[in-house]
């Protein structure tokens, strides 16, 4: 079977094994063969005359999947789950909400990182000397009225 070269190939595997058992100089057989020193240089040192696969080792696709785009997209822009839904659906008419969560939180991104100044800072109550408590009072807004509630822990 004959040996396939590619199309800018200049040195055979005879070559390569003539390089690699010669004592000339990188020079002298660069000049015999019609070739770089560089390249004569490379085949020196290589223990095998056989050429390396040229193609990558871990082929990238340059089109991005579902998933990659809906990643990127939650990065990019930090919205909320709804949001992120509302805005994706016309790119991906099949998207639903458990699946959209499902994809993030494959990914690691299902909850939004904590941003200063979105809540409050927690405050310690006072202390209080024995014999007192603290009532903590709310008021809750509802369509009959006002209702008031009091907690007070035990």
């Amino acid at each position: 079977m004959g040996q396939v070269l590619h199309g800018s190939a200049k040195t055979t595997e005879a070559i390569r094994r003539a390089i690699q058992h010669s004592q000339e100089s990188l020079r002298r057989l660069a000049q015999r063969y019609g070739i770089n020193q560089k390249t004569v240089a490379k085949w020196k040192k290589r223990t095998s005359a056989a050429d390396l696969p040229t193609e990558p080792k871990d082929l990238h696709s340059s089109v991005l999947s579902l998933e990659e785009i809906i990643v990127a997209f939650r990065k990019h822009t930090l919205l909320p789950l709804d949001d992120c839904l509302y805005a994706l659906q016309p790119t991906i008419p099949h998207l639903t909400r458990s699946s959209l969560h499902g994809c993030l939180h494959r990914h690691g991104i299902s909850r939004l990182p904590d941003v200063e100044g979105d809540k409050p800072a927690k405050k310690k109550f006072k202390a209080y000397p024995i014999g007192f408590f603290h009532i903590d009072i709310a008021e809750v807004q509802t369509a009959e009225g006002k209702l008031r509630l009091s907690y007070s822990p035990s």
